[in-house]
């Protein structure tokens, strides 16, 4: 079912980091990004579920540049119609800010426009419910009100914040009920106050969706957050200035780190929230994938070549190897290349804590994989010591590296699947399968696929620093100055 509105703009909120579902998500390669609940990654299922709602030019991306390029390959079927559909923050300021930056992109294409703003990484089920919630929001948007769609518990959860309706019903022209006024959000609350919103029943959990005019969300941050309306104020105004980005972003960096609920949707008057009948996950952790995922006749969910002898209420993800369990009840255990998790899971809110204390340690493994996706193709550190690093390289079909050079490092590399097209000084020449090339210290090169076969090399690097840092760029497909 499709229900669009004509002047409505989805912004996917694409900005998270990787921490509650470490060790598969990572500080570069967040959760949004996993397939999880489909054959869909996340920011995926999400285009797809906005799709029903707006057509894919009026969709608008609110991520960082580090993120940019992962995204657009991950949504490449809507590639010519999202290449002017990111709104990136230079920096990241918490939901107020970024939301705020991309009702500016709105209100520049449309001063009327409604802005449907919904997480990238939620799994929702049931697109006509969906579509359904967000056309009657839209009404109650074009009233003035802010509106956010009200999840019915099902369970007394701790992870969630609460809404309560303060009863007073906002009617539609026909007696049709809209939704209602907002009494109050009640932050997470402990077990037992969780228990009794349940037992209530008038309590909503708060979706973290909204809906809302673009002008109407800017007027009630200059008035709740006057700090961060003039820093907004100031960016329009430099925006129809046509000042540069750098200055733009420099302004930016002042913005209030505040989040859109606490910040807004808590002081105004004009809070709303829907009830909806679509079902909705937040994902939040590992133990919410029972929400979301198949489980076998013991209640397990066993992902990858997992062998289990007499588990029940588990979750076991194994990435590459096999991984094997015997009379588990209600774990996780996650097995990836370079870290692996286990631990109960009324615990699992906790694997955060296990990422703040890497990020404090410096240690590679909160911020990606062995494996780094880049919108050319991956590397995979396969083996490294002093002086050397193993890598294997992959490159899509019509995708290239920069054109680059490095100041410490050589590279041999040899081709073992495709063509590859290789840049060296002056040379330009193909290599097929089994042929090999070197390229020297501070020589520019260059890496491509002209083909349609995904191209592996394997890269040996030689030098006193490897670090992916030592790298100077002269042409790039992708817009890039800094490492990647």
């Amino acid at each position: 079912m499709t229900v669009r509105t004509k002047n409505l703009y989805p912004v996917i909120m694409a900005g998270g980091s990787g921490t509650r579902f470490w060790p598969l998500s990572r500080q570069l390669f967040p959760k949004q990004l996993l397939k999880i609940g489909g054959e869909q990654t996340l920011i995926q299922q999400t285009m797809q579920r906005v799709l029903g709602c707006a057509p894919s030019s009026q969709v608008l991306i609110s991520t960082n540049a580090a993120q940019a390029e992962l995204i657009r390959g991950q949504l490449g079927d809507w590639k010519q119609d999202l290449k002017d559909g990111f709104v990136l923050e230079p920096e990241g300021r918490n939901t107020a800010p970024a939301i705020a930056l991309a009702a500016l992109e709105v209100v520049r294409r449309d001063p009327n426009g409604l802005m449907l703003v919904v997480p990238a990484d939620h799994v929702v089920s049931g697109q006509r419910e969906f579509s359904a919630a967000v056309a009657l929001a839209s009404q109650l948007a074009d009233e003035g009100y802010l509106v956010t769609f009200g999840i019915k518990p099902i369970r007394p959860e701790t992870g969630y914040g609460y809404i309560k309706p303060n009863g007073r019903k906002l009617l539609g022209t026909r007696g049709t009920l809209k939704g209602y006024r907002v009494d109050k959000f009640v932050e997470k609350p402990n077990a037992t106050k969780a228990a009794q919103y349940l037992k209530a029943g008038q309590y909503y959990w708060n979706s973290g969706m909204f809906v809302w005019r673009a002008a109407t969300i800017l007027d009630e941050i200059r008035t709740h957050q006057p700090a961060l309306g003039k820093v907004v104020d100031r960016i329009a105004q430099l925006q129809a200035s046509g000042a540069p980005k750098q200055t733009i972003d420099e302004v930016y960096r002042w913005a209030t780190s505040v989040s859109i609920d606490n910040g807004v949707m808590e002081l105004s008057s004009k809070a709303a929230v829907v009830p909806v009948k679509f079902r909705w996950s937040d994902v939040g952790s590992w133990g919410s994938l029972d929400e979301v995922a198949e489980k076998d006749k013991s209640g397990n969910v066993l992902v990858g070549r997992v062998i289990d002898l007499e588990s029940s209420r588990s979750i076991v993800y194994a990435d590459r190897r096999v991984v094997a369990t015997i009379g588990l009840e209600d774990m996780v255990v996650v097995d990836t290349p370079d870290a692996t998790l286990v631990c109960p899971k009324s615990r699992a809110q906790d694997v955060k804590k296990v990422v703040e204390i890497l990020k404090q340690q410096k240690a590679p493994e909160h911020l990606e994989h062995l494996t780094v996706h880049r919108p050319w193709g991956s590397y995979t550190i396969l083996e490294e010591g002093a002086g050397f690093k193993v890598k294997r390289v992959t490159v899509n079909p019509g995708g290239r590296l920069s054109l680059q050079l490095h100041h410490k490092r050589s590279e041999h590399w040899v081709v073992i699947a495709g063509t590859a097209r290789v840049t060296r000084g002056e040379e330009v020449f193909d290599l097929q399968v089994g042929q090999s090339t070197a390229i020297p210290v501070e020589t520019k090169h260059r890496l491509e696929n002209p083909g349609k076969e995904t191209v592996h090399i394997i890269e040996v690097q030689n030098g006193p620093y490897l670090g992916e840092d030592d790298i100077v760029r002269f042409k790039d497909d992708y817009g890039r100055t800094a490492n990647g």
